[in-house]
């Protein structure tokens, strides 16, 4: 099968040097392997996203030499697509309605004695499964995804090696669809890199957690699941990850290959002396002599 990555921002913030890392990795595997490089923007949180950064970030990559071999898409025109997907693992047995807040999850792992926290978000308890008595007339909040029995998901990272997570004991269900009605980013992600024949991602190290998530929804919906490689991070001076969060400041494109020599620093390529294109060339060339498979 043909080789098509992608780079999916969320447009909550311009991009910073952090950003650029997964952008450059993303886009120098594509051409490495001799493939598509999509963008996709992960607008799906609208509330979060700031009006007019979504073409900001499309002309930071554009003098990167970075643009889309395909129309750029915006998850936020991909509800239909969101809600079939629900309606599946629905009918499937493979979701369910959730009436719980975030104070009802945390008093019911208070009362079964359970670890509360796994970074900072409670593991749920299964509270409203329908074989624990489902809703018990109150509303729905939110609709969950249900773990399968046997839930311990195991792949190969390119970069990271084998990898395992049992998400049954170290996430729980999780949210499809949140309580505001907005799409989660677990589902929506699945769904497009379907629709867009996605079949190599590359991105942060941060998000190497939600990747056995995304298997067990690949598998539940009969979708196929891409070879994953996780960049490594780049850390702001308190020695935490760079991200719009913590203040990252936004890149400063005045001379496109001082940040694009700092991204490929970051992955472990050497310097070039020319102008954008030759660098991305010379770029790319290392990076297939390391990663191409």
């Amino acid at each position: 099968m043909r080789y098509r990555g992608r780079f999916a921002p969320s447009p909550t913030g311009p991009l910073h040097a952090g950003s650029l890392v997964a952008a450059l990795a993303s886009w120098l595997d594509a051409r490495a392997h001799g493939g598509t490089w999509l963008v996709r923007i992960e607008d799906v949180d609208g509330p979060r996203c700031a009006p007019g950064t979504d073409r900001l970030i499309l002309e930071q990559l554009a003098a990167c030499g970075l643009v889309s071999d395909e129309p750029v898409v915006w998850q936020s025109t991909r509800g239909t697509a969101y809600e079939a997907a629900r309606q599946s693992l629905l009918q499937q047995g493979d979701a369910f309605a959730c009436a719980c807040s975030r104070q009802d999850i945390e008093l019911a792992l208070l009362a079964a004695g359970a670890p509360r926290e796994r970074h900072h978000a409670a593991v749920y308890p299964g509270t409203c499964r329908p074989e624990h008595g489902g809703l018990r007339g109150r509303p729905a909040r939110a609709w969950r995804f249900r773990i399968p029995p046997r839930a311990r998901v195991e792949w190969v990272d390119r970069r990271l090696g084998p990898q395992t997570q049992d998400v049954a004991a170290e996430v729980g269900d999780f949210i499809v669809q949140r309580a505001d009605g907005l799409w989660a980013y677990q589902l929506a992600v699945v769904v497009d890199d379907a629709a867009q024949g996605i079949t190599h991602v590359v991105r942060g190290e941060d998000l190497a957690d939600n990747t056995a998530r995304q298997i067990l929804l690949q598998r539940a919906l009969g979708l196929p699941t891409p070879a994953y490689l996780h960049t490594p991070l780049v850390l702001g001076d308190n020695g935490e990850k760079l991200s719009k969060q913590n203040g990252a400041q936004a890149l400063d494109l005045s001379d496109p290959l001082r940040p694009l020599h700092a991204a490929a620093h970051a992955l472990g390529l050497r310097e070039a002396d020319h102008g954008v294109p030759e660098a991305l060339a010379r770029w790319t060339a290392a990076w297939a002599a390391r990663w191409r498979a």
